[in-house]
């Protein structure tokens, strides 16, 4: 795990110059002068002594040293985010400045800034701003926590997740964040990976229209999904996009999908990108009751729900498990002492469910009865 770099930063880090308004064993009143700049402080270290101070001790100084630090005009914000300062003042930077791209776009750049920093801002930067950082190899491989987010990242061209995947299995870097990642690694061998480009490929623009198209139908997906129902018609235009996709991308629209992408993806025949979908961290409790009594989704799915135990604290999830015919057996059998009597009545009377199965409920039945 990446170590975070802290404010305060130690006393000689901080200019000799500045330390008469940072020290904080020196008068209260100095340093709240600083901290709302009213000291002949300037430039890179003006930002470096407003960050220090956001530290204080006393409340009072620090709050008003923030408010100048988010303040500052652009011409002195901006050249101190390329500045040589401390690691623990340029993540400071970035906690203030989340949606500021033009004070991101050089941090990401500057070889001061921590990797800690650098891997927060790759979890949320536009596109531009993911392409800074995916080119800078070495950062990447000393700190595979920075490739786990900007795959995560939405904003993150599907071709520079690729580049990434291939970078770490060509170096034989493990990212565990990744969900799928040794299948990925898998996926991208033998495949033409682009070079960096200026401009987004054509696949990129697709995958990101798919992921806009599914964020429109995330209410959609929480209807039901079983095989006896048609597929709603808002569902075809995402279900032309996703089967026109590769493996790879299919696994990442798993984990950055809503629910109308994964409730698809469930369904896909290939094994790895259905898994990918229920094993998904985004997967709920409402997806997997779907996919529970689905009989379009493979038995490997539904062993997978099976034994999650975070969702075999649902009642409903047991029950139609054991009313899915394409539930392993096994499984099915150890929910049975589960099961109310009059579930297990009509399970035992249910059509399509193996012999063994009807019969085991029926016992169990006259059993619950006596």
């Amino acid at each position: 795990m990446l170590a975070t770099p802290e404010l305060p930063i130690p006393a000689d880090q901080v200019p000799e110059a500045l330390r008469r308004f940072a020290d904080p064993n020196g008068p209260s009143a100095a340093r709240m002068m600083a901290a709302k700049g009213m000291v002949p402080v300037k430039g890179a270290d003006l930002v470096l002594l407003l960050a220090q101070l956001s530290a204080d001790a006393n409340v009072e100084v620090s709050k008003a040293a923030v408010e100048t630090l988010v303040g500052l005009p652009e011409n002195v914000l901006l050249p101190a985010c390329k500045a040589d300062l401390p690691a623990g003042v340029l993540h400071e930077v970035a906690l203030r400045f989340p949606k500021n791209d033009e004070v991101l776009a050089r941090l990401a750049s500057n070889h001061a800034v921590a990797d800690a920093t650098i891997a927060r801002i790759s979890s949320h930067c536009v596109e531009r701003i993911t392409e800074i950082i995916a080119v800078n190899q070495q950062r990447l491989l000393g700190a595979p926590e920075i490739i786990e987010a900007l795959y995560k990242n939405k904003n993150t061209r599907m071709s520079t997740a690729d580049r990434l995947v291939e970078l770490a299995a060509r170096h034989d870097v493990e990212v565990t964040g990744i969900p799928m990642f040794e299948e990925l690694k898998k996926a991208i061998r033998g495949q033409l990976v682009p070079e960096p480009s200026e401009e987004p490929l054509p696949s990129d623009e697709l995958f990101a229209k798919a992921l806009a198209e599914d964020a429109d139908q995330d209410a959609v997906a929480r209807d039901e999904i079983d095989g006896t129902e048609e597929t709603k018609e808002e569902f075809v235009p995402l279900q032309t996009k996703i089967r026109e996709m590769n493996i790879g991308e299919k696994i990442r629209m798993a984990l950055l999908g809503n629910a109308a992408a994964r409730s698809i993806l469930l369904r896909d025949p290939n094994k790895i990108v259905a898994m990918a979908a229920i094993s998904s961290p985004a997967t709920g409790e409402s997806e997997a009751k779907n996919a529970a009594q689905s009989r379009e989704v493979s038995e490997d799915i539904l062993r997978y729900i099976g034994r999650k135990r975070e969702w075999l604290r649902s009642y409903e999830i047991k029950r139609m498990l054991c009313n899915n015919p394409k539930t392993p057996l096994a499984l099915s059998m150890g929910f049975l002492s589960h099961l109310r009597r009059n579930d297990l009545r009509a399970l035992s009377r249910s059509r399509g469910i193996p012999g063994p199965l009807k019969q085991a409920a029926k016992r169990r039945s006259k059993q619950f009865s006596g």
